[in-house]
């Protein structure tokens, strides 16, 4: 895959939309792109747990977490194991743990913060569904590209120069 740069990304497709600047880079990926796939969930991380655990195929998990900043809906575990089964990254629209490994882990991951409290476990939740947040409505099969300058949502996979 060509460079990541989303400042570039954005000179050249005007019509990307750009999410609200609230994450936090906390993957060992810098920079990380792919198709969409979507969890939406609330202090509950059954479904993300069940994501993870399939292939990835380069998608990038997009979770709805609420904002919630009262727990982390994922940590170096679940981290590890969408990394080994080919995840491009993750996005958290809530908090992650286990910050020192997940900063080691080949996974690009955004999230809103740390939180060392684990979430509950009681299955809830919907997949592969459109969610919203940082001012963006986001769609499975949707493109998502995201650097240290932020995350961009396409309607398709863009032409990056190399």
């Amino acid at each position: 895959m060509s460079q990541i740069i989303t400042p570039d990304i954005c000179d050249a497709y005007p019509e990307v939309q750009v999410l609200e600047p609230i994450f936090v880079n906390v993957g060992g990926l810098e920079a990380f792109a792919g198709p969409i796939r979507t969890v939406k969930c609330f202090e509950d991380n059954s479904l993300v747990k069940q994501a993870v655990a399939e292939p990835g195929d380069g998608a990038v998990l997009v979770v709805d977490a609420g904002g919630s900043t009262r727990c982390a809906m994922l940590g170096d575990m679940l981290a590890e194991q969408a990394a080994g089964q080919g995840w491009a990254g993750v996005v958290m629209y809530g908090c992650v743990r286990d910050v020192d490994v997940l900063a080691e882990t080949e996974l690009g991951i955004q999230a809103l913060g740390a939180h060392p409290r684990k979430s509950e476990k009681r299955g809830e939740g919907q997949r592969d569904i459109p969610v919203s947040f940082a001012g963006v409505t986001m769609r499975p099969g949707q493109w998502l590209y995201a650097d240290n300058n932020g995350i961009l949502i396409a309607d398709k996979a863009l032409e990056l120069a190399p």
